[in-house]
């Protein structure tokens, strides 16, 4: 019977000089350094809209839009901010609108309010409405007046 020839097992040895380079994926940022705080990731801080964004206007006038519309504020509250063309637009869907009042008062309430700037001096917004047991949409555009650089609304649609 042949004699089993002894093994030499080498200890394993960890050096940095037979590890391979990494270099860092182009769209993974580097691993932080242990020496340095983690801060807590915010998903939603990628989507917020940046700064000098017109957010707030946007929720404010489609606010006051969707009360006109389900009548709960009089539609020449909003004259002057609007164009002729929006504001006849206007008064044709406060007449025969999808928001219009039924025989019960119902309660709307606004969902998120998406808004775009297509060009500058004008934005694009829509907004669903929640009104009774239904759902609605408004969408409108709003754009600078040349002489005033106050915001007009130059367009409604309500469905």
């Amino acid at each position: 019977m042949p004699e089993l020839a002894a093994v030499r097992v080498r200890p394993l040895v960890h050096s940095t000089a037979r590890r391979p380079v990494r270099t860092p994926h182009p769209h993974h940022p580097a691993p932080v350094p242990a020496t340095e705080p983690r801060h807590p990731r915010h998903p939603r801080a990628v989507c917020s809209p940046p700064h000098g964004s017109h957010g707030d206007l946007a929720t404010r006038f489609a606010l006051r839009l969707v009360e006109v519309l389900t009548g709960q504020r009089p539609v020449g509250q909003l004259q002057r901010h609007t164009t002729v063309p929006a504001y006849q637009q206007l008064t044709a869907l406060v007449r025969t609108g999808p928001l219009r009042p039924t025989g019960r008062h119902a309660q709307h309430r606004l969902g998120r309010v998406h808004d775009s700037a297509p060009l500058p001096g004008s934005l694009e917004v829509c907004v669903r409405v929640e009104y009774g047991p239904r759902h609605h949409m408004v969408a409108f555009r709003l754009e600078r007046h040349r002489r005033t650089e106050q915001w007009q609304c130059a367009a409604v649609e309500a469905r």
